[in-house]
């Protein structure tokens, strides 16, 4: 891509979502704006329209646009709504396939109506397949500031991903550009430009920063169950440090390893297993302990997993020792029945209150919860939350995406990306029951804008 194409966001979902929006567009340093999206929906059909929003308007919105549908014959259209201008594949198109889409708004301060222009095609790898090209007017005369893009039915699914670029006069340098390469989101704040890896990577400076960074580990998998009226211990989550004034050099490939959620306990008397680590430079953080079976000890970990019924312990927290915590003890499972919670980066588990009531998971925390929201990520601003232990009342995942404890069922997932525990199962019938995994880890660099 030509050099003067500068990458301003990336946003890569992770989960369901019904819209994406890009804030904080710079107001200088640019002429023109590009958008690039790959996306699928989870409607039952196999596409839904999209519509957009600038500046949080949906109005005042006209189209012309031309479209062919694999007959070979072209059909062309006017409208004067903000539809149509993206559409995705959904459900019933071939699996794993994308609609891809490019979005262009040149002169996007200026204080004249704003003319953009689309192309996109989806296709379902079978006998049809749609092809439109756009030429829209938002009669409107204020600098684009904002975009967001809206399914019309149903949402965006996990791997869609939407690119925001700026597009700088040729033989200049902007201003307002990131600082350094690497991650599934780039974002900013007006303040901060934030890195969010989901997924490990490389993280490169361009020039020599002092940044901050936040590194969670995997969360720990619930245990599981297989006899009457037993419930397992839930999952501790995933190590959480957050780390301020770390030097890193230019032009240096800095490797970013995200840490695997445990694995949930297969069906039966067994335990989950922990946490894997995150590591970015020289930071680590440990893995979440894993949630136990009956007269088992939650495992240790950033924060340890709860204990069945019966003999065992909750798990140790923070485990290697640093300071601050990485995390805090798994709550402990009552004598004859039910499961305690994994320790949160917040809290520690709750031990089971009563034989049919399992334990709480211990609260995420919220220290990087600007973090959570300039990239999208984490729960209501937490992350790394403790997984529920399993009980006839279940024991509910902590806060930042802790799984919730099973009932006669599995053990819950801890929420991917969050360093959260998985819950742990309570089996009333002897049927046998999953523990539920934990969440896989992040971590998310940030430097000043300035």
């Amino acid at each position: 891509m030509a050099g003067n194409h500068v990458l301003l966001e990336t946003i890569e979902l992770t989960q369901s979502a019904a819209s994406v929006t890009f804030d904080n567009i710079p107001q200088s340093g640019y002429t023109d704006l590009k958008v690039v999206m790959s996306g699928r929906g989870d409607y039952n059909g196999p596409w839904t329209n999209c519509s957009i929003a600038i500046n949080g308007s949906t109005s005042n919105f006209s189209q012309k646009f031309i479209y062919g549908n694999g007959s070979g014959s072209a059909s062309s259209f006017s409208r004067t709504d903000n539809l149509n201008f993206a559409f995705i594949n959904c459900a019933t198109s071939t699996s794993n396939t994308y609609s891809n889409e490019e979005f262009y708004f040149p002169n996007y301060t200026s204080n004249q109506y704003k003319s953009f222009s689309v192309d996109k095609v989806a296709e379902t790898n079978d006998t049809e397949a749609y092809i439109h090209l756009n030429a829209g007017l938002w009669s409107n005369p204020a600098a684009i500031t904002s975009i967001a893009f809206t399914s019309q039915n149903g949402n965006y699914v996990a791997g869609s991903t939407f690119s925001l670029y700026g597009i700088a006069a040729v033989g200049t340098t902007p201003v307002i550009a990131p600082k350094a390469t690497g991650g599934n989101i780039v974002a900013n704040d007006g303040t901060y430009w934030y890195h969010a890896f989901l997924s490990s990577g490389t993280f490169t400076p361009q020039t020599a920063l002092t940044c901050d960074a936040l590194v969670v580990a995997g969360g720990g998998g619930g245990g599981g169950e297989s006899s009457s009226n037993a419930g397992a211990g839930g999952g501790g989550a995933g190590g959480y440090r957050l780390l301020t004034s770390q030097s890193v050099a230019s032009d240096t490939n800095y490797t970013v390893t995200i840490g695997a959620g445990g694995v949930g306990a297969i069906a039966g008397q067994n335990n989950g297993t922990a946490g894997s680590n995150s590591v970015f430079s020289t930071i680590t953080s440990t893995g979440g302990g894993f949630g136990a079976t009956r007269n088992v000890s939650g495992g240790n970990g950033g924060s340890g997993g709860g204990s069945g019924l019966g003999s065992g312990s909750g798990g140790t927290g923070n485990t290697p020792s640093t300071s601050p915590s990485q995390g805090n003890n798994g709550g402990v499972g009552t004598g004859t029945s039910s499961g305690g919670g994994g320790g949160g980066a917040g809290a520690a588990g709750l031990n089971a209150p009563a034989n049919i009531t399992g334990g709480n998971g211990g609260a995420g925390s919220n220290s990087a919860s600007t973090w959570a929201s300039a990239t999208g990520t984490g729960v209501s601003g937490y992350f790394a939350g403790g997984g529920g232990g399993g009980g006839v009342t279940i024991g509910t995942g902590g806060s930042g995406g802790g799984g919730n404890g099973g009932s006669n069922s599995n053990g819950v997932a801890g929420t991917a990306s969050t360093g959260s525990g998985g819950g742990g199962a309570y089996d009333q019938s002897s049927s046998g029951r999953t523990g539920g995994a934990g969440g896989s880890g992040i971590i998310i660099i940030r430097y000043a804008m300035v």
